[in-house]
């Protein structure tokens, strides 16, 4: 493991104790101990592990005790119960309860190191990632290699008043990261504004977003100031700017250079001091192309620009943001936390929606579970069939082998000599190749 998962063992059998702690940290795990139930509950309230083992029979607070306050307290931390004196009831008791494992001894080291492989992995501690910050981004929940990234530039893009362009798909927390920016700018006292851009109608657009004086048109019977003017001196977040109306995109453009604005019917303007982060999910680039995006606003827009991953490009956030979800919707039914298997079908599922879908369907799963653990089959139904098994690594290598050979192909225009030189391969390994792949060279010849 690049990064080691930190374990919490607890057993009131030191020698025990001792031996479980060498082959953990053998395996790779950071490892911390407890003798009592009570003193692992103290180390909890100091330390994050990922996963906590214990044995079930302990002087004191036994297993399923220290189980029930770890689900009370900490409901997204994994528990795997250990026994000698493991019975079926112990073990139907301690899955209904949250138990993320039932494992008897003696233990099986594989078993046990495979098993937490895939506790700390489906599950992980909010508080090990950056999810439990608080600050500028307090809302973004996340421990994603690939977020922490982005949220280092976004931080550093947050302390300039440069215009930021954030364009990726639907579903992703586009606002989410614009507000983060904004809270990380010196602007953090003063308004953020949204305009989405997609839900105001053409014909009202520039009076939303600019104002407009009395008398200027129809039913304007009073002065109305603008979205632009309510922002001054802090954030305007322009969601789905890739909706934005011509003529908008024009008086955009035109506040942009000149740092002013004229309301609809004014002759005069009025100066704004205003930072914009626009986001969308359009390719603004094939909008240039297509006319309906002006180049001039686009670099105006795309001073910095920051792309948020999809939620299947952050795979490891699902069980923390799924959990997330589940504490807000909580008032809608008893759930606290999901099965084992409910997660693995979270955390290997298609999420076309991204993050807005997985809410939808956390949602779906706390309003119709009747127990504290939502199952998979709840999970399965609110997904409708859009489960997916993730690519083992055989299928992985196999998929990026035939783009590879079909690019050679492409490449070369179907001559097989030349892209086996490319490939640094014999012509008759080659062919072997395209033949195990299907690939026809002569569909590649013009």
């Amino acid at each position: 493991m690049s990064e080691q998962a930190g374990i919490l063992l607890v057993d009131d059998d030191e020698d025990l104790l001792q031996l479980l702690t060498l082959r953990l940290r053998r395996a790779g795990f950071a490892v911390h101990t407890a003798t009592s139930g009570e003193a692992a509950l103290r180390i909890l309230s100091r330390s994050h592990p990922q996963a906590v083992v214990t044995d079930l029979r302990m002087e004191g607070m036994d297993g399923l005790g220290l189980l029930s306050e770890i689900e009370n307290r900490f409901p997204v931390l994994p528990v795997v119960v250990l026994t000698a004196h493991g019975t079926i009831p112990d073990a139907v008791t301690a899955t209904r309860m949250g138990a993320f494992a039932f494992l008897t001894k003696p233990i099986d080291d594989a078993e046990l190191v495979a098993c937490l492989e895939k506790a700390t992995r489906l599950h992980g501690a909010a508080s090990s990632g950056a999810g439990g910050e608080t600050g500028w981004r307090s809302r973004i929940v996340t421990r994603s290699p690939r977020m922490e990234s982005l949220l280092r530039k976004a931080q550093l893009a947050g302390a300039s008043d440069a215009s930021i362009l954030i364009q990726s798909a639907s579903g992703t927390g586009k606002e989410l990261l614009a507000r983060a920016i904004h809270e990380a700018s010196r602007r953090v006292e003063q308004p953020f504004v949204t305009v989405n851009c997609s839900a105001i109608p053409d014909t009202l657009f520039e009076s939303e977003v600019f104002g407009h004086v009395k008398g200027a048109f129809t039913d304007a019977h009073r002065d109305r100031v603008g979205l632009f003017q309510q922002a001054d001196g802090g954030t305007l977040f322009l969601d789905e700017v890739g909706d934005m109306p011509q003529a908008g995109q024009v008086k955009l453009l035109r506040a942009l250079q000149q740092r002013t604005i004229r309301p609809v019917g004014s002759g005069s303007d009025i100066a704004v001091d205003v930072r914009v982060i626009a986001a969308t999910h359009h390719d603004l680039e094939a909008d240039i192309e297509d006319g309906t995006f002006r180049e001039d606003l686009y670099y105006r827009l795309n001073v910095v620009k920051f792309r948020l991953p999809t939620l299947e490009e952050r795979r490891e956030d699902i069980p923390l943001l799924a959990q997330h979800f589940l504490e807000r919707f909580s008032e809608y039914g008893p759930a606290t936390g999901f099965s084992p298997d409910a997660l693995e079908v979270l955390a290997a599922a298609s999420w076309p929606g991204n993050i807005r879908q997985l809410a939808n369907v956390v949602q779906h799963c706390v309003v119709l579970c009747q127990s504290r653990l939502i199952p998979k089959s709840l999970v399965q139904s609110a997904l409708e069939g859009g489960v997916r098994r993730q690519a083992s690594f055989a299928e992985a290598r196999e998929n990026f082998e035939q783009d590879y050979l079909s690019g050679l192909l492409r490449t070369t225009g179907g001559n097989v000599s030349q892209a086996a030189r490319l490939a640094e391969r014999n012509r008759s390994e080659f062919y072997k190749l395209l033949k195990r792949h299907g690939l026809d060279p002569e569909d590649y010849r013009d």
